[in-house]
């Protein structure tokens, strides 16, 4: 069993809550699965190296299968899985995942506090910042530059349907940070008001084009057009290597009751349940990541500097 949120829980369990959002955000997601993978390769007591294989590329896919179009899960489960086919014994494989998961997590957990420090240079004392959804990216960013003493006031979206704005205004009042919390559509009417938004990331293309959460699209044009800039933090497992060969991001849809009773509605009405959408690079000033601060249009040189050519063609 591994821990999750003070939880025991098995890979199956940790699969199923990833599918139900009980665990979200793409660094506790992917974090989630190498530590299910990691504790997969450490519970298989056989000396079997083909079953073992087997079992880690299993548990894989049944951890992939939760939330198909995460491209954070899928990296971490190709960075957990490097090197399995050249190991020659069930120990070195052992090994090999439980480093690899180690270090991913570790790298994963450290990045946040590093786009933090990096992300607070571009805040200066007195401005006004919008976010969107609950990015631990981009709070860490706000709660960074409070900590340093600079005066800021946020500006965070409700994100309907599952209101995660409600967790990002809990979290910077419990911080201290003045914050005010305005509904999804009120966002053009505020940004005349507003000095920078800083927005998370759920995937970055290869051509600089953000997919996250839905309605920071709109958040971003509406910023464009008060010309205020629109800076994403993104940790580089959320970049996708996928995207290089022609892949298109699959945008989630999910069940309508996470909106209203269908059963309530008169027939005929259809209702639709985007998770993300797609803001084109030309919208975004810059990506904070742990390896420094990129232009949109330089997401291919981090991609493949990060994953190489081999994992990219890799299925």
């Amino acid at each position: 069993m591994i821990i999750v949120s003070g939880v025991s829980m098995e890979l199956n369990e940790i699969a199923d809550s990833i599918k139900s959002m009980e665990i979200r955000g793409a660094g506790l997601i992917a974090r989630s699965a190498a530590g299910a993978l990691k504790q997969r390769a450490l519970d298989y007591k056989g000396q079997d190296i083909q079953a073992l294989r087997k079992q880690l590329e299993d548990g894989r896919d049944i951890l992939v299968a939760s939330r198909p179009t995460a491209i954070s899960l899928w990296n971490s489960m190709q960075a957990t899985l490097l090197g399995i086919e050249q190991a020659e014994s069930v120990e070195e494989m052992r090994d090999l995942v439980v480093s690899n998961a180690d270090r991913f997590m570790t790298r994963s957990s450290r990045a946040v506090d590093i786009i933090g420090e990096f992300g607070a240079k571009r805040l200066r004392d007195g401005m006004k910042v919008m976010t969107h959804c609950n990015s631990k990216a981009a709070l860490s960013v706000l709660k960074t530059a409070h900590a340093q003493g600079k005066h800021i006031e946020v500006y965070a979206t409700e994100s309907r349907p599952w209101k995660q704005g409600l967790l990002t205004v809990r979290e910077l009042g419990a911080a201290g940070i003045p914050t005010t919390l305005i509904i999804d559509s009120a966002v053009r009417w505020a940004m005349k008001d507003i000095d920078v938004v800083f927005v998370g990331a759920d995937t970055v293309c290869s051509n600089g084009a953000l997919i996250n959460k839905v309605g920071t699209s709109q958040v971003a044009m509406a910023a464009h057009e008060s010309r205020v800039p629109v800076i994403v933090c993104a940790e580089t497992y959320k970049f996708s290597p996928r995207t290089l060969t022609g892949e298109l991001v699959e945008i989630e849809e999910r069940d309508a009751s996470e909106i209203v009773d269908p059963n309530t509605l008169p027939a005929g009405v259809k209702v639709r349940n985007p998770v993300f959408d797609a803001t084109p690079p030309e919208f975004i000033d810059s990506i904070i990541t742990e390896v420094g601060v990129i232009s949109p249009y330089a997401a291919y040189e981090v991609i493949v500097r990060e994953f190489g050519q081999a994992s990219i063609f890799e299925e």
